[in-house]
């Protein structure tokens, strides 16, 4: 399937916002809760499996992302990244750290971690892996898992100036409530694509988070409030 690249994603229209669907409830928001919750998963059929396509010519690969959960004094938050603007995959882009599996890696956990360490320098001793969610199938053909962490503040972040523009955190209540949750759908060759978006609002900027970023953490909530 030959689907071209949406490189202006928060032009296309939205066509609904899911605010008739409850928030998560903080109780179930804490760092206690959601590694009970992840420690009791089992089999479990996400939202949102993959984008819905790939692009022509491209071979499936493994990838590991990870979900880092900052340990505030005022709640979790997420600790997300802004791609730069002249890579080929992903440009620009609203991201989890993380990226391709390598042959030295075993497993998805230490891809996540060496990837967060090379990409912003974040130290695996604040690193605490609590589980896992879904595998995402994106349409750049990589099998991404999601490697949900526990990180506790100290931290020091030093950014890889190639790949990475920014880090920030938004709180994990405003992305675990569905009213900030917003679907947008456009037609192309004839076909529907759909994608997810929750924009934030970080002092001047508006972050932008999008496509598997969105979904990724659409299923995390799936995941949360069902439990």
């Amino acid at each position: 399937m030959n689907r071209p690249a949406i490189t202006q994603p928060h032009l296309v229209p939205v066509t609904s916002i899911d605010e008739h669907l409850p928030a998560v409830p903080a109780d179930l928001l804490t760092a206690q809760a959601i590694r009970a919750r992840l420690a009791a998963l089992s089999a479990w059929t996400p939202e949102f499996a993959g984008d819905g396509g790939l692009f022509a010519g491209r071979e499936p690969a493994g990838a590991a992302v990870l979900v880092p959960l900052v340990q505030r004094e005022t709640g979790l938050s997420l600790l997300l990244t802004r791609r730069t603007d002249h890579l080929r995959d992903h440009a620009g882009q609203i991201s989890f750290p993380g990226g391709r599996v390598e042959p030295e890696d075993d497993g998805p956990v230490a891809t996540a971690l060496r990837e967060t360490e090379e990409e912003i320098g974040l130290s695996r001793s604040h690193i605490e892996v609590i589980g896992q969610l879904p595998v995402y199938s994106t349409v750049t053909a990589f099998q991404v898992t999601p490697v949900v962490a526990l990180i506790e503040p100290g931290f020091t972040l030093q950014l890889d100036g190639f790949e990475v523009a920014e880090a920030f955190e938004v709180p994990l209540a405003f992305l675990m409530n569905p009213a900030h949750h917003r679907h947008h759908t456009f037609e192309f060759a004839g076909a529907e694509r759909r994608f997810l978006s929750m924009p934030w609002h970080g002092g001047e900027r508006e972050y932008f988070i999008w496509g598997a970023t969105a979904a990724m953490l659409r299923n995390l909530y799936r995941l949360l409030i069902t439990g």
